[in-house]
Order: structure tokens, then C-alpha cells, then sequence
């Protein structure tokens, strides 16, 4: 095999060097042919249309995913991200030739901190997880310099999962602290826990329960005379959109994760955004470099001698920046509403619901709510979930918060519109129905999907990779 490397011309000659270079691939790598099938253009697409019909997505339907925020991304933000100015930004440019890129990152820093009321963030983090990361580590950084040794973090048992996992990625001991009867962490146990040794409160705020802590200020209080940092996972931020602030809430570090709550594509594995906020006085500990602003000019700052580090490379992936700072700026002053319309269609399913299955916690929620359908029976939650794509729906998540029997999550975010919202009530309604009338069609469901229910451990263990439309029955993962 022959390369050419070119190199550019040297000064006062008119050539371009050249230069050789033989590689030698081993054979068992060197393909002996290339079979082309010869098919016709319209069968190539009409075979990979109709796969991508076999996808589920938030263009087709309703994605109840608690916790997740499956909100649709309005398709301005796509166009914004696609300015050629944006999309085809090398992250080395000058600084003088990405001025307006700069002045967009700068100006999306300060929406975030106006609806936060922190008074920093670093757009680094690729994912909400890393940016409780860069929490922990700043957390951690803090107190070393301070002199103090604090290796516990507590967390209540309604939180997200990665606070823990991220706590402990940090060797840091997590306390667990269980809920109270209204779903609030347990203010008489959290007192018991907060010893000298307790470095952060990590609260999600609203909870996974969909509920936000009645307690916070007091939590908040009780931490700051500890000497104790307040951490709140931002993942559920928007319930509170214009209504508070957790700032004002008596927080110290908040992460945001972008696709939730700024409508930045969701899920493929990335590319995400889970930026960071800071009070003033843990802002030099935020990752270099920065995008600052000095006498009306936008420059990149790399002097951080308190800071713990890169956590990506670069600024952060800014195209997911590109698509919030314009949903920001769609909203403007009217943000609120975001927040308002989830918490009201929330509240409105809840309502609809509350009868036909148990409400976890009978109280209003934030943005999301848990019921349980433990009167249904032993797995019942998964049934519902299977029958549900019958009818045209996306599953809600099951069995989280881990603290509530056969529950069901459900997030009906502020895009969703209320005949949405009663079709789905009516096919939970339906399959309640059909548990008692025909149980036996409800486990053996989904029954009109592509693949039907699948044997999960097995499907875990050993996927079957080479489906064809056959198989849709009865499929159990195996070879």
C-alpha cells in the first residue's frame, strides 16, 4: 500500500515535496472482496424507512418517562445549532474569529444564573452525572484547602441514583436518609446525621417522587451552621422555572442538565450538558478554561489556580449550548410558563388517576408524580407498561423510586396537550379494565409492536442481534 504525504510548498520553490510511505496490513485484515448487492434505490429506501418506523420517538408520541423529562425540542433550536457560523466552529479557532460564539456562551452562563441565583457556571460537563462529578470534586477541593476533613455526604433515599454513585466515585460515605409520610427527607433523622464529618447534602429538588421538600430552607440552615456545602440535583428544574430559585433556597452548587430542562436532544448517548452553578466563593474552583468578558471583549481565561481540572476538553459540547441559549431566549421573560404548564399537567393526571390506582403520596406534585398499582398484583407495573405500547404509548418508568411497591412514574412535561393527556387516561383506565376481564392478553403484551415481550434477563445476557419479521413472537433473546 502506497501513501502520499504532501507537505505545503517551501519558501522561494515551486514544488511540493513528496514522500513514500509503505505499510504492510496483516492478511487477515486485508479484504479479498467487496460484495455490492445489486438493489434497486427504491428498495434500499423503502427498507430503511421502514425500520425507522419501527423506532419510537417524541416526533410520534407521548414519552411519560419520569425522571427523564422527555420534552419535545421545538425545531427553531435544531435551526440554530445548524448555522453554518455554529456547526462548522473549530473549538481552535481565534478568538478574534468567534466572538459571537463566545458572547453566546458568556450570555447563556448569565440566563443560567439569573434563573438559578448562582453567581457562576461551567458549560464543560457532557452529562448531568458529570456534573455532580465536578461537584463532589469541588466539595472535596474545598475543604482540603480549608484544612478540614469531611469524607460523608447525605443523600436522602428519594434522590437520583447517581447522587450516591457519584459520592462514592468521590470515596466519599454516603448517609442514607429516609422519607417521611408526605415524601419529605426525614427532618428528625437528617439531624441525627449531620456530624462534622458531612461534607454535602445532595438533594434533588423536587424529588423523584415528584415533590418538593417542605423542608429546604430548614435543611438548608442547619447545613450552612454545620459548616456542611448544600449540592441540589438540578435534574428536576423544571418545576421551578421562574418560580424559585435554589439559590435563594440556601444551595451552594446546582447541575442542570440541559436535555431536561433547556430542550437539547435527549438520549443516543450523547452528546449531553449538565452544567455547572456555583455560589461566589467556590467560583474559582470551576474548570478552565473560561469564557469571560473584559472592556466589551469575549476571551477565553486559562489562569485558575484553584481550579480542580478539565472535565471535558474545550468549552463543553457547544451545540447543545447553542440549542438552549435559543430556548431561552424563546421564552424570554415568559419562562415561567414552561414551568407552569408541566406542574398543571402533572397535577392534572394525578387527578384523573388517583382513583383508579394509589397515589403514593397524596399531596400536589411539582412536575411529575409516583402511583403504585400494587392492588393490581404482583408485577402489575410491568404489565401496564408492556400493554401500554399496544395503545399507542410509550411506558412510563416502573419500579423507581425504588421506595415505592409497583410504581409507576409519569412526567407529562409542558408540551404535551390535554387530549394527549386524556387518551393516555384512558388507556390506563382500559388496561385496568382488561387485568380483571383478560389477564392473560395484559401479560403477554406488547401484541402490535415489532418484537413482542421478551424474556429481559435473557435478552440481557444473550441479545439476538439478527431479528427477522418472523421472530415477532414469543421472542426470548436467545441465539
Amino acid at each position: 500500500m502506497k501513501i502520499i504525504f504532501e507537505y505545503p510548498e517551501e519558501k522561494n520553490t515551486g514544488h511540493i515535496q513528496e514522500e513514500d510511505v509503505s505499510i504492510e496490513l496483516p492478511s487477515d485484515l486485508v479484504r479479498k472482496e467487496l460484495p455490492i448487492p445489486n438493489i434497486n434505490e427504491v428498495d434500499v429506501v423503502r427498507h430503511y424507512t421502514n425500520l425507522s418506523r419501527m423506532n419510537f420517538g417524541v416526533d410520534i408520541g407521548f414519552y411519560p418517562l419520569g425522571s427523564c423529562t422527555m420534552k419535545y425540542n421545538p425545531k427553531v433550536n435544531e435551526d440554530a445549532a445548524r448555522v453554518e457560523g455554529f456547526s462548522n466552529l473549530h473549538p481552535m479557532s481565534s478568538e478574534e474569529c468567534i466572538q459571537g460564539s463566545l458572547q453566546l456562551m458568556w450570555e447563556l452562563k448569565e440566563y443560567l444564573k439569573d434563573i438559578t441565583g448562582m453567581d457562576d457556571f461551567s458549560l464543560q460537563p457532557s452529562a448531568g452525572a458529570q456534573g455532580e462529578l465536578l461537584g463532589v470534586m469541588i466539595a472535596k477541593a474545598h475543604f482540603k484547602l480549608n484544612g478540614e476533613k469531611r469524607t460523608k455526604a447525605i443523600i436522602p433515599d428519594s434522590a437520583h441514583g447517581t447522587n450516591p454513585a457519584t459520592a462514592s466515585m468521590c470515596k466519599m460515605e454516603t448517609i442514607t436518609v429516609p422519607s417521611d409520610s408526605r415524601g419529605n427527607m426525614d427532618i428528625r433523622r437528617y439531624k441525627e446525621s449531620l456530624t462534622q464529618e458531612v461534607a454535602l447534602v445532595m438533594l434533588t429538588n423536587p424529588n423523584t417522587l415528584g415533590l418538593f421538600d417542605e423542608n429546604t430552607i430548614e435543611i438548608s440552615d442547619l447545613a450552612r451552621k454545620n459548616g456542611t456545602l448544600m449540592y441540589c440535583d438540578g435534574a428536576n428544574m423544571n418545576a421551578l422555572l421562574g418560580i424559585t430559585r435554589p439559590g435563594d433556597q440556601g444551595f451552594d452548587m446546582i447541575h442542570l442538565n440541559l436535555h431536561k430542562t433547556f430542550s437539547t436532544p435527549h438520549g443516543g448517548g450523547g452528546p449531553g450538558a449538565g452544567v455547572l452553578g456555583v455560589k461566589s466563593f467556590l467560583a474559582d474552583y470551576l474548570p478552565i478554561p473560561r469564557v469571560v468578558k473584559r472592556d466589551g471583549k469575549y476571551s477565553v481565561d486559562y489562569i485558575g489556580k484553584k481550579s480542580v481540572g478539565r472535565v471535558r476538553s474545550f468549552y463543553g459540547n457547544f451545540g447543545m449550548h447553542v440549542r438552549a441559549y435559543s430556548y431561552i431566549l424563546s421564552w424570554g421573560s415568559r419562562i415561567r410558563e414552561v414551568s407552569e404548564h408541566a406542574i398543571l399537567n402533572a397535577n392534572y393526571l394525578q387527578a384523573l388517576l388517583k382513583d383508579t390506582f394509589d397515589l403514593a403520596y397524596n399531596r400536589r406534585c411539582a412536575h411529575e408524580f409516583v402511583i403504585t398499582s400494587k392492588r393490581f398484583g404482583e408485577k402489575s407495573a410491568l404489565n401496564i407498561a408492556k400493554r401500554l405500547m399496544d395503545y399507542g404509548f410509550h411506558p412510563p418508568t416502573i419500579y423507581f423510586p425504588l421506595i415505592v411497591q409497583e410504581a409507576l412514574m409519569i412526567e407529562p412535561t409542558e408540551t404535551e396537550s390535554k387530549e394527549t393527556l386524556d387518551r393516555f387516561v384512558l388507556a390506563l383506565k382500559k388496561i385496568t379494565s382488561e387485568i380483571k376481564e383478560d389477564p392473560e392478553t395484559v401479560k403477554q403484551s406488547p401484541l402490535s409492536t415489532p418484537v413482542g415481550r421478551l424474556d429481559e434477563v435473557a435478552a440481557a445476557r444473550r441479545p439476538n442481534l439478527r431479528w427477522q419479521p418472523s421472530q415477532r413472537q414469543n421472542q426470548s433473546g436467545n441465539d
